[in-house]
């Protein structure tokens, strides 16, 4: 999502700009990062220096860019998809009345990142977006080099990342994207990535009755699991692409659930589709 014009020096020293025409500038950015009530400091989370700053798609735009999306297509079938949103504490308070009139039927918001950051302004934006109407969820920051699977999906779900069968609560959803603070795979072995994958899936699903829904792209999911097809039977797929059609999936999904098509845009946070009319989004909330 567009945030200012942000300059990223990369672990191997290479930099990349995000470029962000709508929102603020660098020194918002900063000040959000180092002044916001609950926001991270090295001494509280490690090394997760900057989690209010690691929101859906923040690392994808970094390293795969974006062109200008246009109207979102779900490629060459004429299908209905339904307009949705997502953010992070970065939102701040959002108008959900705002974003409702203006078509957004579903949202889904950041909660946590690795075992110790929780997003200090969840409790405006989850219950915002539902008190308006929308069917609403939250997803879960990876950083599968902090620890276990299984840790962060525990954390994850104590932290507002439950699910409930009221046909307005989506499952959770699991953020794999590049490394925000290092390596792009975080060390990891496409083996090993997709054992860290399989613990957060089980033990969610362990504690919620739900598969977390996979957040990616494809040339993430194809570098750092080595294109693993080992999901695609349990757990719906929201795909990254910040273009005008969706473009090829990560291997044997054969349809993505939600597409995440643009940083900016009428809604606040990222703009997204699912795939259906808004009764498939609430079948897909009751499971």
């Amino acid at each position: 999502m567009s945030h200012g014009a942000l300059s990223v020096v990369h672990g191997n020293g290479s930099v990349r700009t995000r470029l962000a025409p709508l929102a603020g500038s660098l020194v918002t950015m900063l000040a959000l990062a180092l002044a916001a009530p609950g926001t991270a400091h090295a001494a509280n989370y490690g090394h997760m220096t900057h989690p209010d700053l690691d929101w859906l798609g923040s690392q994808i735009q970094i390293h795969e860019g974006r062109s200008a999306p246009g109207d979102a297509k779900a490629g060459t079938a004429t299908v209905t998809q339904t307009a949705g949103m997502d953010v992070s504490s970065y939102q701040g308070s959002v108008n959900w009345a705002g974003a409702w009139s203006k078509g957004a039927k579903f949202a889904y918001v950041k909660a946590t990142e690795g075992t110790s950051y929780t997003n200090p302004a969840f409790t405006q934006q989850y219950n915002g977006s539902y008190n308006v109407g929308m069917i609403r969820g939250s997803y879960h920051f990876a950083l599968p080099d902090v620890s276990t699977g299984a840790a962060q999906a525990d954390y994850f779900a104590a932290h507002g990342g439950g699910w409930s069968k009221d046909g307005k609560t989506l499952p959770g959803a699991l953020d794999m994207e590049y490394n925000p603070y290092g390596a792009t795979c975080y060390g990891k072995t496409a083996s090993g990535m997709v054992s860290w994958i399989t613990s957060f899936s089980k033990e969610y699903h362990a504690k919620t009755g739900r598969y977390p829904t996979i957040y990616t792209s494809t040339s993430w999911w194809s570098t750092c699991t080595g294109n693993s097809t080992a999901f695609s039977a349990d757990n719906a797929l929201w795909v990254a692409r910040y273009a005008s059609a969706v473009g090829a999936l990560p291997a044997n999904w054969g349809y993505q659930t939600f597409w995440q098509w643009a940083d900016t845009g009428t809604f606040p946070g990222d703009q997204d589709r699912f795939n259906g009319a808004l009764d498939r989004v609430k079948a897909y909330a009751n499971g």
